[in-house]
């Protein structure tokens, strides 16, 4: 019996002096107000929610209802924070456990604030087309990238000082690594530099189909901090610094206002000037009347006996298209081959073919003599 009650005895000791001199009791209840606060974290998101989108939508700008829609996640996180706090409001911890308690709470209200500044910086693009004006859309984008990375490098730097961690050496610690990887890291700090000028030049987008002499011809994928990935025509990626693209010509063929044509067409020495005369007028009245060609007035438009080659007479072909897609240029440029063969063969003449000529003046009257070997004679 006395063994029964000794044992009881530890089991009360265990039970009110629980963890750090806290009853288990007490341990359960902050448990529970914990777990209180999880289970109506639905309720509370939702209330609040709808509360904060009724007062929006009396307003008339749309801001207010993107802003309330973006800070779900961190509204619906406020309810930990909430519940966390009074737990430990209700345990009463004593001395250093306190402090870090009100270290933990602290940490998680600043956590909070930053995830919903964070949150805030992806709708900045929907509001800030204004800006495309005179800036790219991948400069935009690029700005507000630069503008979570700030808002990411405050929110730690808040919750290191928050647990007693000096921010100010590390920073300066930080410039002096930073002076010293600059002098070894001059390529990236040079790229970096090049892409801001490539996105404020507006050389090119996302989009767009550029050639960069000696180095790729593709489509621009992705403009970065230190490259570009330029997917070229047989679907391999290609990531080219972004100093190529500032130092090298690139041709942008996405910005062409119209498509060039430019052919030499021959003809054989046997046509003569009426059928020379009838296959450019002809061709010429196509081209301009066509609407699927730009006008000579808008573009130069050229059809003309240009020269004398070694087995043809060429004539140069050279106008535009109005579309500068390539499959319709294409198909354009298709229909000008059919009718361009239509005229030239309507003509009576053809079209010439590389050929060469040998004259031969006169054969040499004193030719030697075939050696014929004679016959095998038995001896």
């Amino acid at each position: 019996m006395n063994n029964l009650l000794e044992f009881w005895s530890l089991v009360t000791d265990v039970w009110q002096n629980g963890v750090v001199g806290i009853d288990i009791s007490r341990l359960l209840s902050a448990a529970g107000i914990l777990i209180g606060f999880l289970l109506i974290r639905r309720l509370f998101t939702r209330t609040v929610l709808a509360w904060l989108k009724s007062l929006a939508s009396k307003t008339q700008t749309p801001l207010d209802d993107a802003v309330i829609e973006t800070l779900e996640n961190p509204v619906r996180f406020t309810p930990v924070v909430l519940g966390i706090f009074f737990a430990t409001q209700y345990l009463a911890l004593p001395g250093v456990y306190a402090e870090i308690a009100d270290s933990l709470v602290r940490s998680l209200i600043a956590f909070t604030i930053f995830w919903g500044l964070l949150e805030l910086t992806r709708i900045l693009s929907r509001f800030l087309t204004h800006l495309e004006k005179h800036f790219t859309h991948e400069l935009v984008a690029w700005l507000i990238k630069a503008l979570r990375i700030v808002v990411i490098f405050i929110g730690a730097a808040t919750i290191l000082q928050i647990w007693g961690i000096q921010v100010g050496p590390i920073i300066a610690g930080a410039g002096l690594l930073g002076v010293a990887v600059a002098l070894g890291a001059q390529d990236l700090f040079k790229n970096l530099i090049a892409g801001i000028l490539i996105l404020s030049e507006k050389r090119f987008r996302n989009g767009d189909w550029i050639r960069v002499e000696g180095v790729v011809e593709g489509t621009v994928e992705s403009i970065g901090f230190r490259s570009t990935m330029v997917r070229r025509f047989d679907k391999a990626p290609v990531m080219v610094p972004n100093t190529k693209l500032a130092d090298t010509a690139v041709t942008n063929f996405s910005a062409m206002t119209h498509r060039r044509i430019f052919w030499k067409i021959g003809v054989t020495y046997t046509t003569n000037i009426d059928q020379l005369r009838k296959i450019r007028d002809q061709i010429e009245q196509y081209i301009v009347e066509n609407t699927e060609f730009a006008s000579s007035k808008d573009v130069s438009t050229f059809v003309r006996i240009d020269s004398f080659n070694a087995s043809s007479i060429d004539i140069m072909l050279y106008c535009f298209t109005l579309t500068t897609d390539w499959g319709e240029w294409l198909e354009i440029k298709e229909q000008l081959a059919y009718k361009v063969k239509q005229i030239v063969e309507n003509t009576g003449t053809s079209f010439a073919f590389p050929s060469q000529s040998v004259y031969l003046e006169s054969i040499p009257s004193e030719r030697p003599e075939i050696f014929i070997p004679p016959k095998n004679q038995d001896v």
